[in-house]
């Protein structure tokens, strides 16, 4: 299977899972997932804090969002990963447009994976910086 294959069928899963009621209510919109990088957007209207700024709790839904799917996109079916350490830094505010964010591997263990997540504004300046540490767990049966 080539990697437009996969790439085609990640997007495909990612459409029938949904980004949750979380990420739907925040407007998170998957681009592209792979093993090597995930990318998402967000609006920043909707999400912001009363003061008309990007609200840093958005930014850190997004970037868990995408480091928890990107962490999926490594594991075994029989896997499943829980996000157990979550750090950002905001670098500046966003009052208008969107968001993008993409999560790359930092490493990928056999019980933990940890991503960087990059978030940047619509004239690509850093917005936040984020990283996730994910355990890997056995499906529930």
């Amino acid at each position: 299977m080539g990697d437009d294959a996969v790439h085609d069928d990640v997007l495909d899963t990612l459409t029938q899972w949904g980004v949750g009621a979380l990420g739907e209510k925040l407007g998170i919109e998957f681009i592209s997932a792979d093993r090597e990088r995930v990318v998402a957007t967000m609006p920043v209207e909707g999400n912001t804090q009363p003061v008309g700024l990007l609200h840093g709790g958005a930014s850190a839904v997004l970037a868990e969002s995408l480091g928890s799917i990107h962490g999926s996109l490594l594991v075994a079916p029989e896997s499943v990963v829980v996000g157990i350490d979550l750090n950002c830094t905001h670098h500046r505010s966003v009052t208008a447009g969107h968001v993008r964010g993409e999560s790359l591997v930092l490493s990928a263990g056999r019980t933990v994976i940890c991503t960087e997540i990059r978030i940047v504004d619509d004239a690509d300046r850093p917005v936040c910086t984020a990283r996730l540490t994910c355990l890997v767990r056995p499906v529930a049966k």
